[in-house]
């Protein structure tokens, strides 16, 4: 199919757009610190992402996609850093709106801190011989001991209660990109750059990517909401 990865962006954030206007969540008055997260943070990510098209480390199929480019990086793949986003950080608030109870998380936040560095760090010993398993820990890593020594922000217990729960769409999302169901993957990765454990059809680095991901998003835009980083 010509347009699915297309078809993917726009399927993921239409319910999410949708339910922007309900009231319970509200989620449009995210949205003044939502927008520059999401741009600020493609920036960041498009660039990684032509960087390593370029080097042959992962790359697009054409035959899942419209022919429109940007550089190297398809018209659907910058689309992905804006729509993703916003349909899973729409999850990040209605969780917030209709679960504000978030003990566990909330008390385990730190523990799960440590956990994903010492995960990062891991990957950066012992499996550097990618360059998408050391670039993606690498900058998972430096993205949590901000957080864990510098911004010391009460929102990451309900950041990593979001997480574990947006696995749930990222591994179907993610699933179909990199070829579950389909007859080829749409986003095809070099297997000398990654670890080479896959949760199906997905790299285990993606796990950590999207973590980066959607921190990064929810990290500025909670910066713009509150108006600073460090510890209320």
């Amino acid at each position: 199919m010509k347009y699915l990865y297309l078809l993917i962006n726009i399927f993921s954030v239409a319910l999410p757009f949708l339910f922007s206007f309900e009231k319970k969540v509200h989620f449009r008055s995210y949205w003044r610190g939502l927008l520059p997260a999401l741009v600020i943070t493609a920036v960041v990510f498009l660039v990684w992402d032509e960087i390593f098209t370029q080097q042959g480390f992962w790359g697009f199929n054409p035959v899942y996609l419209t022919g429109i480019y940007l550089g190297l990086l398809p018209l659907e793949e910058i689309l992905f850093f804006f729509a993703i986003p916003y349909a899973s950080i729409f999850i990040y608030a209605a969780f917030n709106a209709y679960f504000p109870e978030n003990r566990f998380f909330n008390r385990y936040a730190v523990v799960f801190n440590w956990i994903f560095m010492l995960a990062c760090t891991i990957g950066i010993i012992f499996f550097n011989q990618g360059w998408y398993t050391l670039v993606n820990a690498s900058f998972g890593l430096v993205l949590l001991i901000l957080h864990q020594f510098v911004f010391r922000k009460s929102y990451m217990g309900n950041f990593w209660r979001f997480y574990f729960i947006h696995l749930i769409p990222f591994i179907i999302v993610n699933g179909i990109l990199t070829g579950t169901g389909i007859e080829d993957q749409v986003v095809w990765y070099n297997n000398a750059q990654i670890i080479g454990v896959r949760i199906g059809t997905i790299p285990i680095e993606d796990t950590i990517y999207s973590m980066s991901l959607m921190l990064m998003n929810i990290t500025i835009m909670e910066y713009v909401l509150s108006g600073k980083f460090v510890k209320r």
